[in-house]
């Protein structure tokens, strides 16, 4: 057949230039090493002829495909796996390849990101308490010393963000896609604040009002299935955690300006979300892009930090603190990824096959791509533009010298 000496000379090509510890076996019961070795770190076994497509045109997209819809298994240590993903892909997609870095843009309305949000979302709240930790809490961790458990650096990380904008007893504090309500949970029995939480899940909805009642903190916290753009009044505080990358590139301005508008004069907000480490906002590389955006996150955008920077300011708000956590998110889906394996034959019971495979490969190719800088993630502090300087602190102490707390 044609494909046939297509993959050996493939594989001769890949042998020549990255000599990989990985063995393809197909289902005729041929077998194809990509280096030299003893015993392959790494077995891909095809299932048929119609997974030759994707296999000789190596872009992570496709190789995510074929796992995902089943035509390849995949033997070996799960971070080896998603080393040889990203080694075949490099290898064999060019330079300047359409796939290399791709510039598109989807259209948001309210009913589109509803749509967006509830697909990522909604799989159900038992899915996702299996592998994050028990509060919740599905955003980078903060591992102030590297050696914390999940747990502890995501309560550390809540308390950094509530301490990097100064919360204080009393203050009103707006969560834009509170998740499950860990922070602000957090921001009210710790910090003393009156909060209102926003999201557009329902399981999130649910499981969020449930777990304010049962802190006994109805009376400082409101949970809203609602969109951030319908929400009236105005904040001392307002927080984003992990959402500004549903809004769209485009929309960025608009977004900001929203957020200026539903803050007080002397108010403070933070934006903490993921960028591209490309200059020109390409989403991750060499097709990673498309698998999320097909079977993760429809929709996604992620911008650069200059263009989520240079949108704060169209959008009326000036950044006075930014800090890069890439190192931690590297951090967090590990562990992530290692409990999602703990768990896997519990997460089989929750969800189909396909469902499965994609958030096995999803949450260990995001640690390779955070720890390899494909993208970042960063926490922004902003304000008001056009105030006077005096209002600005001196110097980052204040985070670290942090006052007692109200309270655990």
């Amino acid at each position: 057949m044609f494909w046939e000496k297509k993959l050996a000379h493939w594989v001769d090509e890949m042998r020549a230039k990255a000599n990989l510890p990985a063995r393809l076996v197909l289902w005729d019961g041929h077998q194809y090493d990509f280096g030299n070795f003893a015993t392959p770190q790494v077995t891909m076994h095809v299932k048929g002829a119609s997974a030759m497509p994707y296999l000789l045109s190596p872009s992570l997209d496709n190789l995510g495909e074929a796992y995902v819809k089943g035509k390849i298994d995949i033997e070996g240590k799960l971070s080896d796996v998603i080393d040889i993903g990203y080694a075949l892909a490099r290898s064999t997609i060019t330079t300047g390849h359409k796939l290399d870095r791709v510039l598109r843009y989807f259209t948001h309305t309210k009913a589109s990101d509803k749509k967006a949000i509830q697909y990522h979302y909604d799989v159900s709240n038992e899915f996702y308490q299996l592998w994050l930790d028990q509060n919740m809490v599905y955003s980078c961790a903060y591992f102030e010393n590297g050696d914390e458990d999940l747990a502890t650096a995501q309560l550390k990380k809540i308390d950094h963000i509530l301490t990097k904008i100064q919360v204080q007893p009393g203050h009103t504090l707006l969560d834009i896609g509170c998740g499950w309500g860990a922070l602000v949970i957090r921001a009210a029995k710790k910090f003393g604040a009156k909060c209102v939480g926003v999201t557009l899940s329902q399981n999130q909805f649910d499981l969020a009002t449930q777990r304010v009642k049962d802190a006994g903190l109805e009376g400082q916290i409101e949970i809203r299935l609602q969109d951030y753009r319908d929400v009236q009044g105005q904040f001392d505080r307002i927080t984003s955690v992990g959402m500004f990358e549903h809004v769209g590139r485009k929309n960025l301005p608009e977004y900001f300006s929203r957020v200026r508008a539903l803050l007080k004069d002397d108010g403070v907000a933070m934006n903490h979300g993921i960028t591209s480490s490309d200059a020109d906002s390409g989403e991750t590389s060499l097709g990673g892009g498309e698998f999320i955006d097909k079977y993760v996150f429809p929709d996604g955008e992620l911008p650069h930090l200059s263009l989520a920077i240079e949108s704060m300011q169209r959008g009326g708000l000036e950044a006075f603190d930014i800090e890069n956590l890439r190192k931690h998110y590297a951090h967090t889906l590990n562990f992530w990824a290692e409990s999602f394996e703990k768990h896997a034959e519990e997460a089989r019971k929750l969800v189909d096959d396909e469902k499965f495979r994609i958030w096995r490969v999803y949450l260990a190719g995001c640690a390779y791509a955070f720890t390899n800088d494909d993208v970042a993630i960063y926490q922004i502090v902003c304000r008001k533009a056009g105030r006077t300087a005096d209002t600005l602190p001196w110097s980052r102490r204040y985070i670290y010298d942090r006052a007692a707390p109200l309270g655990e």
